[in-house]
């Protein structure tokens, strides 16, 4: 019988010329990293490549000097974004938005896969899944003129049926007071059923024994998804956490800036907006790079962060 090797003898005879080395592990699962060519072919070209990019954040980029052209003024945006009478308006509206969409939407579709899982009719339970997943598909522009349908005082439905019972039309689109709840309900609209297909596939790998087991032992529905389902699908939701609070300086830019108007400005500049107005409209490319440059920031202390404090609470992070 063939002895089994130590991890030091392994180490050295993968080193040895005829071993198996990286090149004899490349070869021998080629076809396996031959899939993830694509992926990785595009993250490189259009996630890494284009880094080098957020060296105009600390020049006066002008295009027409190009990017060697351009004077380098160190971390002068920087300290005028900082510094701007904008900026706490900026991170209180999206950090807010933000927030409501952690606490309203991203609960939801865990609730939703629990309630779609429970359903035993296969057919009912597909249509079902199929209704909810389709306003995914619709783009901002059609659900920000849904809105506008559903809730402008004009041609407005919602405000028509109330003049209609004899009551004042409300300016639920010109009121600062409604836009995020209305930016966190469209945003609950659109994509709460595309959210639950990761959890039904975690679900659906739960070994059916355990729930056997739980029936045996006489425990309720509720019983079984409360000890079984969610501390199932608990390290997906975990991850998906923490990735969700690396994107807590984000907001959509595109709904955002369909729903914006003068009237609500003051609650709905966000630091997308800020940054398009400042690098597309106005051309002060590098002003724009900075902030984008700022949320990337945020974004990566808040993944770490998040991420060394789930692992300290005895749970598994992304990495």
């Amino acid at each position: 019988m063939q002895k089994a090797l130590s991890p030091q003898e392994t180490i050295a005879h993968s080193r040895s010329p005829g071993g198996f080395g990286l090149w004899q592990q490349l070869m021998k699962y080629r076809y396996i990293y031959l899939l993830t060519l694509p992926g990785m072919l595009y993250f490189i070209l259009f996630k890494f490549g284009p880094m080098w990019g957020l060296l105009i954040s600390f020049q006066d980029y002008n295009p027409f000097q190009g990017f060697w052209g351009s004077d380098w003024v160190g971390f002068k945006h920087f300290h005028e974004l900082f510094a701007s009478e904008y900026f706490y308006i900026m991170a209180r509206n999206t950090f807010l938005i933000n927030i409501f969409g952690l606490v309203f939407s991203f609960p939801l579709p865990v609730l939703l896969a629990l309630m779609l899982n429970e359903i035993r009719h296969e057919t009912f339970k597909r249509i079902n899944q199929t209704i909810i997943y389709l306003p995914h598909f619709l783009s901002w522009v059609v659900v920000a003129s849904m809105t506008f349908f559903m809730l402008s005082t004009d041609v407005g439905i919602i405000n028509k049926i109330m003049i209609g019972f004899g009551l004042k039309p409300i300016s639920f689109l010109s009121n600062p007071s409604y836009f995020w709840g209305l930016i966190t309900a469209q945003g609950i609209w659109k994509d709460a059923g595309w959210g639950t297909i990761i959890f039904l596939a975690a679900m659906a790998g739960v070994d059916p024994q355990r729930y056997e087991a739980a029936v045996v032992d006489g425990a309720s529905r509720m019983r079984q998804i409360w000890h079984i389902t969610l501390p199932a699908i608990r390290p997906t939701i975990i991850i998906l956490l923490i990735l969700r609070l690396g994107h807590i300086a984000d907001v959509g830019f595109e709904q955002l800036l369909l729903m914006q108007n003068s009237l609500v400005l003051p609650v709905a500049e966000v630091f997308d907006t800020y940054a398009f107005n400042q690098g597309i409209v106005r051309g002060q490319i590098s002003v724009g790079v900075a902030v984008g440059m700022f949320k990337g920031l945020v974004g990566l202390i808040l993944v770490m962060s998040s991420n060394y404090i789930i692992k300290k609470m005895g749970h598994e992070g992304i990495y």
